[in-house]
């Protein structure tokens, strides 16, 4: 019994240790079975495979080691020894790469757009040259100028009245902010390109020069006294008189004059026609200004629709099925409207509540006719005529400035001797004694 019960313990170790006996003359071997479920067993493994991967970088140091068997795969299937002798073998360490430093300040990355605004800000210097005459031409910078005040508003930033405190020079500087988008950057450079080439004509602003402070653009430009948008309204509203036709030739003379040498000389159009952008001053000047969405001529058409101020605009600029484009003659119509508008007293058309009763008006309705008594007015019938053919509706039968500069309206008011700088001097002092700023401020 003892023999049984001992016989009996053995073969139940034995059976703990992987075989059983049955009697005493066979034994059958069986492997030991393992319950643990694919999962358990993987990551296992996973873990056995990390732990080998530390170990191989601290004996590395900063290099990289690694062995047989953390290259083995989940099978446990041995890596092949190397192919031939010239293949490096394992462990072989891996080169130390560089550390790049991280971007910082106006090194960070920035999308394309932003990138360029930064690499074209930081490239203009704020120092610039400031050109009086000819002959007299100064270094400067912002330091030097001492500001008297804002005298404009536009889309594009303000006009502060300025002076250059070394040669006692007060300008008008426009000021550009460094937020404009791609276009406007590109009407930004534009103005600036023109003013710059335009000193010639004396129908034109003329540009002193330019520099730039942190971003923005500052063009230095000559000082006028006021524009004629404000001037024909104080006497409308405030004097309740009219501007005698004479004045309206010069003012018709001046403008024709500096469109045309920017066609023929610069080969521009300046494609914002309208009373805000014609200036004056004391001494009888009369001045074209702000070219910032002036284009070139390509092919004496230009295709860009979208500039400009739309109550001024030719009806071949508002719809573009008109015309696969337009030319100088749709500054001739700005010119018509603006004449119209400064001769009567208001503007041609009734206000416009939405874009479509403008597309309407000006598209689908007739054109504005001036008759030779408006408003309390007695007009010329030469006057009367060149305001109508300027606003020819179909715009291949309006002319071109040359045609204009041959009208008999034109060449009378070039010949006439008329003292412009009395005239202008006492609507200026009017204005003063009532109060009334000069500049224009806040224009659309």
């Amino acid at each position: 019994m003892a023999e049984n019960q001992g016989n009996s313990s053995n073969q139940a170790n034995q059976g703990r240790n992987g075989f059983f006996v049955l009697g005493s003359t066979r034994t059958f071997n069986f492997q030991r079975l393992d319950f643990r479920s694919n999962s358990d067993v993987q990551n296992e493994m996973t873990a056995e495979r990390r732990r080998q991967l530390r170990l191989s970088f601290q004996t590395q140091g900063s290099g990289l080691s690694l062995s047989n068997s953390t290259l083995s795969n989940s099978s446990d299937t041995p890596v092949r020894p190397p192919l031939s002798s010239s293949r490096p073998s394992l462990p072989v360490p891996l080169p130390t790469l560089p550390v790049r430093p991280r971007p910082t300040g106006q090194q960070e990355f920035r999308p394309d757009n932003a990138r360029d605004t930064l690499r074209m800000c930081q490239s203009m210097q704020s120092t610039g040259k400031l050109q009086l005459t000819p002959d007299v031409v100064y270094d400067f910078t912002s330091e030097d100028l001492q500001d008297l005040g804002e005298i404009g508003r536009g889309g594009f930033g303000t006009v502060n009245k300025m002076i250059h405190r070394i040669s006692n020079t007060v300008m008008a500087v426009k000021r550009i902010r460094s937020t404009v988008d791609e276009r406007e950057q590109k009407q930004l450079l534009m103005d600036l390109e023109v003013v710059m080439k335009s000193n010639e004509c004396p129908c034109i602003v003329q540009f002193y020069g330019a520099l730039f402070k942190e971003g923005d653009c500052w063009i230095c430009m000559e000082l006028m006294d006021t524009s004629l948008d404000k001037f024909y309204k104080f006497i409308y509203e405030r004097l309740n008189e009219r501007i005698p036709e004479c004045i309206l030739g010069k003012i018709t003379v001046a403008t024709v004059k500096a469109l045309n040498y920017l066609k023929e000389k610069l080969r521009i159009i300046h494609r914002d026609v309208k009373p805000s952008n014609i200036l004056l001053d004391r001494r009888g000047n009369i001045k074209l200004c702000d070219f910032g969405i002036s284009g070139q001529l390509v092919d004496s058409i230009a295709r860009t629709r979208d500039a400009g101020c739309r109550p001024y605009m030719a009806p071949e600029r508002i719809d573009p099925q008109r015309a696969p484009g337009y030319d100088v003659r749709s500054d001739v119509w700005s010119l018509g409207i603006t004449l119209m508008e400064v001769a009567t007293g208001y503007f041609p058309y009734p206000k416009w509540n939405s874009v479509f009763e403008q597309l309407y008006q000006v598209v689908q309705g007739d054109p504005p006719r001036l008759s030779p008594n408006e408003n309390g007015n007695h007009f010329t019938m030469d006057f009367v005529n060149f305001v109508n053919t300027c606003l020819i509706k179909e715009e291949t039968q309006r002319p071109k400035y040359n045609k204009l500069l041959e009208h008999p309206f034109i060449r009378k008011a070039e010949k006439a001797t008329i003292d412009v700088a009395a005239y202008i001097s006492g609507v200026l002092d009017n204005m003063a004694n009532n109060g009334v700023t000069p500049f224009t401020t806040n224009q659309p």
